[in-house]
């Protein structure tokens, strides 16, 4: 199942760069097809959505719209400790994320030059909740918070249906318990089609956001070209962990943290890096283990035949191989860990200290679990409510401050040769003087 232990140091540069390589099927045929789906839902509308729904889901809403009574149904329905569970989460990420909140900012850059950055709520705005074998109540909390907390008012939620055209009664559930109260049972590269062009139903929105399968994330980077179309979150791909581990580490729960990113799918990827080679031959063993006995093992199998366990001559080492890999989540469980955090650059989301699995920022630690993948942590972050808002500038001269300021205005604008520039200014301060 899982590859043997690898010695880094024993590598040469190429070996060293197929071992972080990311899983990356052969799909050349993908944006073809995604781009018919787009085209056919921009023709066909709501009954464009129905057919492809039925042909990838098995499934023909009618309607495609769930109503206010079924949200607030399914939420008294809900099981308690599931309602506990969701409200608990619910409440740490709001916490988390108010406090992350963007603030605006006015200020003098020159006497009487006030500069200022607002924020305004992107709306409407789409959440796309991936299906499956599981109902992810923790993806709609982690995105119909910060929607909430924006201040987006129209929240859009699409997901698939189930077998029987009805969406899971929890997600319903999570979706009431954020504000949510538009809900459509569509799911696939049609949903973020219908986003974000509209249909009958669907209202088309400005932004779109949540993971998904290749087809989902197909269609999100067309629709994201398209000047008419949507803007997205972030990139992202297969889920992954990287952990860095030392000899304090207890291999188990090692084992654990990458067994919970694996058997998100059959892509995912979970790396171990360690200066420790009895515990990485300790990981390995408790991988083979504790595999074999879970609900996923099949997913598990694919997915741990790319896991990789590296040996490196020491935690330096360790740190570069990271910040090269970029990882998702990144997990330091080594002596003295919050010591060694600012040694990691690239990674979505860090957790540090034997008692921090990767599991609490998924679900309720309060940060949110929509992260940039397959190595754009390197230049994007974690998903907050400033993503659901958009940033604008505001400036207001005296006339003091214009004639403070002409001299340097005028100057760029000669060098630039853009004399209209330079005329916007000496113009008023001739009109003032005559």
């Amino acid at each position: 199942m899982i590859g043997p232990v690898i010695t880094w140091e024993s590598l040469g540069p190429s070996e060293q760069h197929r071992v972080l390589q990311r899983p990356r099927p052969d799909r050349s045929d993908l944006p073809a097809a995604v781009a018919a789906i787009i085209d056919q839902v921009r023709r066909g509308g709501d009954e464009a959505v129905m057919a492809l729904t039925e042909r990838f889901d098995g499934a023909r809403p009618r309607p495609i719209a769930v109503d206010l009574p079924k949200l607030a149904e399914a939420a008294i329905r809900c099981p308690e400790p599931l309602t506990r569970a969701m409200r608990n989460a619910e409440q740490g990420i709001r916490a988390f994320h108010a406090a992350d909140m963007p603030k605006a900012v006015s200020l003098e850059t020159a006497p009487g030059m006030r500069c200022e950055v607002r924020y305004q709520p992107i709306q409407p705005v789409g959440l796309y909740i991936p299906g499956g074998s599981a109902a992810l109540v923790s993806t709609v909390l982690m995105l119909g918070v910060p929607a909430n907390l924006a201040g987006c008012g129209r929240t859009v939620l699409c997901t698939p249906p189930r077998r029987d055209g009805t969406i899971a009664p929890e997600l319903l559930a999570a979706a009431n318990l954020c504000g949510i109260d538009q809900v459509y049972a569509v799911g696939g590269a049609q949903a973020i089609a219908a986003m974000a062009y509209g249909t009958e139903s669907i209202p088309s929105c400005a932004k779109l956001f949540g993971p998904g399968n290749a087809w989902v994330t197909e269609a999100k980077q067309q629709v994201s070209l398209d000047p008419h179309g949507a803007a997205i979150d972030l990139p992202a791909g297969p889920s992954e962990v990287l952990v860095i581990a030392d000899s304090s580490a207890d291999p188990v729960a090692v084992a654990w943290d990458l067994l919970s990113q694996a058997e998100h799918g059959p892509d995912s990827q979970a790396i171990l890096l360690t200066d420790d080679l009895v515990l990485a031959k300790s990981v390995a063993i408790s991988l083979e283990q504790g595999s074999a006995a879970l609900p996923r093992a099949s997913v598990l199998e694919s997915s741990l035949s790319a896991a990789r366990i590296v040996v490196t001559a020491d935690l330096d080492t360790a740190f570069e191989i990271s910040n090269r890999y970029a990882p998702e989540h990144l997990i330091i469980n080594c002596s003295g860990a919050r010591d060694l955090v600012d040694r990691a650059r690239n990674a979505g989301s860090i957790f540090i200290g034997p008692w921090t699995p990767e599991s609490l920022g998924d679900y309720c630690s309060g940060t949110n679990h929509v992260l940039p993948t397959y190595g754009w942590a390197r230049s994007h972050s974690a998903l907050s409510v400033a993503d659901f808002m958009r940033r604008y500038t505001v400036q207001e001269a005296s006339f003091e401050a214009l004639k403070s300021l002409a001299p340097t205005a005028e100057a760029l604008a000669e060098f630039e040769g853009l004399e209209a520039h330079r005329m916007a200014v000496r113009y008023r301060l001739e009109v003032a003087g005559g």
